[in-house]
């Protein structure tokens, strides 16, 4: 089922104070709603990420030192800088689908490439591209795991007697979290913003307090630093990339979350709070080790005066449920979104607000998200420890989303070949170093997250070739549709009309449903209408609604026959009723159609494994097991149950 991830209809205007601009209250707000929704991951990374670099217990420790703590917060300051400022903010969300981004945004834009020169290349990082999409269903697997863990650890710093707590209460406030999913985030979720902005202030005010202990600490921002840490100590360095990696973690929520809010609001709310807050946190913190080298567990819990870390902690925790319900929601949105562009089945979708569009509950992804964080907080049982796993899909989304960008920079802006070597060449190398380095944590962890994401794939390949057979064979099964109307009108009086509108749903306006043979056949029955509607996903966000319906009339008669095509945006929910009452009296010689009583046809396919050499054994029976989730038809589109007729039929795979 498609998800639309827009926040729907905008807002409407506040209206402004005397003499104040009018514009300027819409655009706070959006600021101010971007902060809750985009920021969440990557503004709860000072949680873990400095101490992780720092852990002792790694299997490729950073030896604590000045030299190693001015270099390891210089090289955070500048990846951070290089990825999420220059490429996501400055340059990757210039690459938009109509106003939406995120890796899906570009596989669309590579799918529509021309056939011709180039075609195989961009089929190819498509394919890439979903392998990416793979990594971040993995991602969002850890998020909440390691978020919502690295928060409750901070009780170690309160007290050690709590030590045995943080286990249970972490598996509770994960249940929690995945159980209240089906109410949707319209009520907490306009809190949302606000709590990120205390988080935020937090995080400056704590790490200016951390920099006032040692302002030498502000020497790192020279990017001297960390050039020296990686060329004079190069096997330190490197391992510690690995590490580093967690400082932007999130970064492709920008990019995803910008049809939610524009880009110019994302990119100021990234510029102007978000990004000079964690780093004045990560700066405060390296001053804090600086001070005492045994500061390097708990460093940011460290941060705050004794008496302030509970208050503190309960911040934490809410800023990390807030980054795991993004996550949440952005797998939703990625699941949604590969179901409608047809790596995965129909999914069943529940919108949780009557004005956010965005606000969606997929049920499967849900549990199956729920019971798999479980397993990760139970399998590793700390957050350094899920740290190690973490940073693998991280960088495999980034460097594949930079792969797309260049190939789409190339080909739909016309960049200079030079221009792309030179700038992507150097965005490639950091990638593919950082990509190096969080590969030596495979055995400690990161092979977690490439298993997911490699067993994701495999099934939205195998769903996508597999659908591709069945579509093959219900084609030459269903045949010529204007063939078949004329051999019906040349049979009318073998067959009896009786009076109302029938609509039976096809996969496009070349062939007859099989539900509208088998009726005429084993029936011999007819209504006065016939409807044949097949629904088309554009590959773009939105259709406006001018542009919903075509309609062609196959037969104008005493009866009528017609089809009719009902376009959708990748990010929309077909209403069938709906948009047959576009269908004017204009399209049916000024008889309207009788929707009120309308009966609905469906075609269900009963799916077997056959001899034809299709796919691998193994395929088939994964891509039937695949088809056991798929979302009942008449809800995906909406169709009222109690006229809707089911016709089955059987295929072979």
């Amino acid at each position: 089922m498609t998800a639309r991830t827009d926040p729907g209809p905008p807002a409407p205007a506040l209206e402004p104070l005397p003499g104040a601009p009018r514009r300027s209250p819409v655009r706070l707000a959006l600021v101010i709603g971007a902060l809750g929704v985009v920021f969440g991951d990557i503004g709860t990374s000072p949680i873990y990420a400095l101490q992780t670099i720092f852990n002792p217990d790694d299997p490729h420790p950073v030896p604590v030192d000045t030299a190693n703590v001015f270099g390891v917060v210089s090289l955070v300051f500048w990846s951070v800088t290089i990825i999420v400022t220059a490429f996501y903010v400055g340059l990757a969300m210039r690459a938009d689908n109509d106003g939406e981004g995120g890796i899906m945004a570009l596989i669309t834009l590579l799918r529509r490439h021309p056939a011709g020169r180039g075609r195989k290349a961009a089929l190819t990082l498509a394919a890439l591209g979903i392998f990416g999409a793979a990594l971040f269903l993995g991602d969002s697997m850890i998020t909440p795991a390691i978020s919502v863990l690295s928060a409750v650890e901070g009780v170690k710093t309160v007290s050690t007697g709590l030590e045995p707590l943080i286990i249970p209460a972490t598996i509770a406030i994960i249940v929690l979290l995945f159980t209240l999913q089906r109410r949707g985030t319209a009520v907490i979720g306009r809190w949302f913003g606000p709590v990120m902005a205390l988080w935020f202030a937090a995080l400056a005010l704590l790490g200016i307090g951390g920099i006032a202990r040692h302002p030498g600490i502000l020497r790192a921002l020279s990017p001297a630093y960390a050039l020296d840490f990686v060329a004079g100590h190069f096997r330190i360095a490197f391992f510690a990339l690995a590490a580093v990696v967690l400082a932007f973690t999130g970064a492709e929520a920008l990019y995803a979350d910008m049809g939610h809010f524009g880009r110019k609001p994302i990119s100021r709310a990234w510029l102007l709070i978000v990004f000079p807050a964690v780093l004045l946190n990560y700066m405060g913190q390296g001053a804090l080790i600086l001070e005492d080298t045994d500061n390097v567990s708990g460093t940011f819990f460290l941060l705050a005066p004794e008496p302030l870390r509970i208050p503190l902690l309960l911040l934490a925790t809410a800023a990390t449920v807030i980054a795991a319900q993004a996550v949440i929601s952005g797998a939703y949105s990625v699941a949604a979104q590969a179901s409608e562009l047809g790596y995965l089945p129909r999914l069943r979708i529940a919108h949780t607000s009557e004005h956010r569009y965005g606000q969606i509950y997929v049920p499967w992804i849900n549990w199956l998200l729920m019971a798999s964080v479980l397993v990760l907080v139970f399998a590793f049982r700390t957050s350094e420890a899920l740290a190690f796993a973490y940073g693998m899909a991280v960088i495999g989304t980034i460097t594949i989303v930079s792969l797309l960008f260049l190939y789409v920079a190339r080909i739909r802006w016309g960049t200079p070949r030079w221009a792309l070597a030179l700038g992507g060449g150097l965005l490639l190398g950091i990638d593919l170093l950082f990509l190096a380095a969080s590969s030596t944590k495979i055995v400690h962890g990161a092979w977690l997250p490439l298993l997911i994401g490699v067993t994701a794939f495999t099934v939205m390949v195998t769903w996508q070739r597999g659908r591709a057979v069945v579509t093959a064979e219900r084609q030459r099964r269903e045949g010529p549709l204007q063939a078949f109307v004329d051999g019906l009108r040349k049979s009318r009086r073998k067959t009896a009309t009786v009076p109302g509108t029938a609509v039976f749903l096809g996969r496009g306006k070349e062939t007859a449903p099989l539900a509208l043979r088998s009726v005429l056949e084993h029936t011999c029955v007819r209504h006065s209408q016939i409807v044949i509607l097949s629904v088309e996903t554009e590959p773009v966000p939105r259709v406006p609604d001018e542009e919903r319906i075509a309609v062609d009339a196959l037969v104008h008669e005493r009866d009528a026959i017609l089809h009719v095509t009902a376009r959708y945006g990748y990010m929309e929910t077909p209403d069938v009723p709906s948009a047959l009452h576009a269908v004017g009296p204009e399209h049916t010689e000024g008889r309207e159609l009788d929707l009120d009583r309308a009966v609905y046809y469906l075609s269900a396919i009963q799916l077997r494994v056959g001899t034809a050499p299709t796919m691998a054994a193994w395929r088939k029976h994964l891509f039937i097991a695949t088809s056991h989730i798929t979302a009942d038809a008449a809800e995906h589109f909406r169709l009222p149950r109690e006229r809707t007729v089911i016709v089955g039929s059987r295929i072979e795979v």
